[in-house]
């Protein structure tokens, strides 16, 4: 998994603020909160699970990091997330419910909603995020269950939590097969586990197969995204399936294809814009090379998702290490 920010490698006066600035643009939209006379200390690293995404954070420095509904109201976040304990403890809250997260235990979180993620010691976790539509339950259900702890001791999270865990550490080694599959066992074990806590194991909108079929398709598109014949006649020629039918995937997820691939190439084009690594490089080729060639057109694009033109996001994010 690619390492955001290693603080042994950045200089003891830069450090606070290239952390904050890789949690709150890199990994966010979020705040930080910490104390900036206590140096920060720790590593984070972030990869695609498919169309999953994993951070893995690493710190010996209290602090939290907050959704607020400023934050919220700058763009689009229909995701959620699972935050896993994997060293220490943390703390979790939403909708006036608090989890406190020992070892091996993991919680549900909605990112469209405020909350807050805190460590008061030194800890390792890892969170993973992913589109609504992946995990097959009701929005009452996991609302019902954020911030809730799911031990890893009894039940179907007893074979999650292990899961978890894995592919947080071992994350670069899954070949691309090996990710897609992988993938759609963990979301299938995190809502198996989601489920059984609410008392809805049976509770499955989406038939496996059809979920099956597009975790599948997700991960084609993370995979080709920076193509322009990315459409979708070309992600159902690539599966073998109609264009009708996949719309109708798509439906349930309260999307389209097309809003789909636009999102998922803005999201790519954030990250890197608050890269520093890539700050030499145009916002154009930035831009083109996630499958956006029209400047102008994904100026707009960028500006209605995320509240700032491109290029001016790219300054507010790079401006404290350059």
């Amino acid at each position: 998994m690619p390492v955001l920010i290693r603080t042994s490698e950045v200089p003891p006066e830069h450090r606070y603020e290239a952390w904050r600035r890789i949690v709150c643009d890199t990994l966010g939209p979020l705040d930080m909160r910490s104390d900036p006379d206590v140096p920060l200390s720790g590593e984070i690293e972030a990869g695609q699970f498919g169309p999953v995404s994993v951070g893995r954070v690493l710190t010996a420095t209290p602090h939290s990091v907050h959704r607020t509904p400023g934050l919220i109201r700058r763009g689009d976040a229909e995701l959620y997330r699972v935050v896993l304990a994997i060293s220490g403890r943390l703390r979790l809250e939403q909708d006036g419910r608090e989890a406190r997260l020992a070892p091996g235990e993991f919680a549900i979180y909605d990112f469209s909603r405020p909350y807050q993620l805190a460590y008061d010691s030194a800890v390792q976790l890892a969170v993973f995020g992913f589109p609504r539509g992946l995990l097959t339950l009701s929005r009452d259900c996991i609302s019902g269950l954020a911030a809730v702890p799911l031990a890893a001791d009894r039940g179907t999270a007893a074979l999650t939590s292990p899961l978890l865990r894995r592919v947080a550490l071992d994350l670069g080694s899954y070949p691309p097969a090996s990710a897609s599959r992988l993938c759609t066992v963990m979301m299938d074990l995190v809502t198996a586990a989601v489920a059984e806590r609410a008392g809805q194991a049976g509770a499955q909108p989406i038939e496996s197969r059809e979920r099956s079929l597009l975790l599948r398709i997700h991960a084609f598109i993370e995979e080709h995204l920076g193509e322009l014949g990315l459409s979708p006649p070309a992600v159902a020629a690539a599966h073998h399936i109609s264009v009708r039918y996949l719309y109708r995937l798509f439906e349930a997820q309260d999307t389209t294809v097309a809003a789909w691939i636009r999102q998922r190439r803005l999201e790519r084009c954030r990250r890197d814009l608050a890269d520093p690594a890539l700050v030499t490089v145009p916002v154009a080729a930035v831009a083109a090379r996630w499958g956006v060639p029209d400047a102008a057109h994904f100026s707009r694009l960028f500006r209605q998702a995320y509240g700032l033109p491109p290029a001016e996001y790219r300054r507010a994010c790079t401006r404290t290490v350059n």
